[in-house]
């Protein structure tokens, strides 16, 4: 029996064992709950409650997290976020180092603060988000439509940019040291590669 707690103690989770994918957790609360190798592929988890959630090991592939507060959370290396819908989500101050959100739909999503080094967002649909002052450090952008999208002074040293849509993006005061395959036409910024 698996038992999932929020930082009160109160049992929101429970099941047999650690496969809870394309179960309807809407609005569920799990702020500050520590979430070990479960299964949540295509959960609906719209709304959820996952304020400093600390995540290894969990599978969010195709799961809808569309307008979850997501502030200070922690996505480990091994957490597969690949094909997720964050759209309109909260991850201010959100690690997301190393995770996988290659093919995520992430519009409209706030990173500010956010640590998203050497993470996977090939082909991430990121039009419209706020990663201002966001360290890109490392990521994979390849194929990513980050269209209108602010990311004045993030550092994005050593990103792959290859094939992403760069148009009408605000990469003033951003660190695009070693910053490969960018296509800077359309974008405002004060230097180039």
């Amino acid at each position: 029996m698996i038992q999932i707690k929020n930082r009160e103690g109160k049992v929101v989770l429970e099941g047999l064992d650690s496969d809870f994918s394309y179960v309807d957790l809407e609005g569920v609360d799990l702020q500050g709950a520590e979430l070990s190798k479960l299964n949540l592929r295509g959960a609906y988890l719209e709304g959820a409650e996952l304020c400093g959630v600390f995540c290894d090991g969990v599978n969010f592939s195709d799961a809808d997290l569309s307008g979850s507060d997501l502030r200070g959370a922690e996505f480990h290396d091994n957490t597969n976020l690949t094909g997720a819908d964050l759209s309109g989500s909260d991850l201010r101050g959100a690690d997301l180092s190393c995770a996988n959100l290659s093919t995520a739909d992430l519009r409209g999503v706030d990173f500010r603060g956010a640590t998203i080094f050497s993470c996977n967002l090939s082909f991430a649909n990121l039009i419209g988000v706020n990663l201002i002052g966001s360290n890109l450090t490392g990521s994979n952008l390849t194929g990513a439509n980050l269209y209108k999208s602010d990311l004045r002074c993030a550092n994005l040293t050593g990103a792959n940019l290859t094939g992403a849509n760069l148009f009408e993006v605000d990469l003033r005061g951003a660190d695009l040291t070693g910053v490969t395959g960018a296509n800077l036409t359309g974008a405002k910024c004060n230097e180039e590669i």
